[in-house]
């Protein structure tokens, strides 16, 4: 086992014994993105199920178990909760987890969060929506947080690549 996976699941066990002690959202969140890392390293779908369970539990009880919260904690829960379902998606090719991480970030869209739109882009296409892909898309690129780079080699969107619209949004900020 690589030094830095010791001493990801050695973090984990130190952020879960201070869950039992003071739990905050903040643990909540990075309890959550440790298990999405052990997922990312993993080549074992049984492993990768097994940690996407956990981070999708841990996100959503730090969603709602707390009455209050910085908007940005709870911003970054649902994007990463919202992630979480998109990798379970890519597991197994069910559509309707791309739909759960549509109904986690719509709600939070009027926030103009360019990871929110990005996401919401990404579960459009999962779905074959190309206009509400086209829409959430157009959206990202007017946000701080476009990447023309990401959007360009994220797989997702090897579908509409080619499109004329798509082409013109990678274009939209050069100038």
């Amino acid at each position: 086992m690589l030094e830095d996976t010791k001493q990801l699941i050695a973090r984990i066990g130190e952020t879960d014994q201070l869950f039992l002690s003071s739990s905050t959202p903040e643990l909540a969140l990075e309890r959550g993105q440790l298990r999405m890392e052990l997922v990312n390293r993993s080549n074992h779908r049984q492993e990768q199920v097994h940690f996407l369970q956990e981070a999708i539990v841990i996100l959503e009880q730090g969603r709602l178990e707390y009455e209050e919260m910085p908007l940005r904690v709870y911003l970054d829960l649902s994007i990463q909760l919202a992630k979480a379902y998109m990798v379970f998606f890519e597991l197994n090719r069910e559509a309707h987890f791309a739909l759960i991480a549509q109904q986690i970030l719509k709600p939070l869209a009027h926030y103009e969060h360019g990871e929110i739109f990005l996401i919401l882009g990404y579960a459009s296409v999962a779905k074959n929506e190309l206009a509400l892909t086209r829409h959430w898309l157009s959206k990202y690129t007017k946000t701080q947080e476009f990447d023309r780079k990401t959007l360009r080699q994220h797989f997702a969107f090897q579908a509409v690549r080619n499109e004329d619209w798509f082409m013109k949004l990678l274009q939209s900020r050069v100038h």
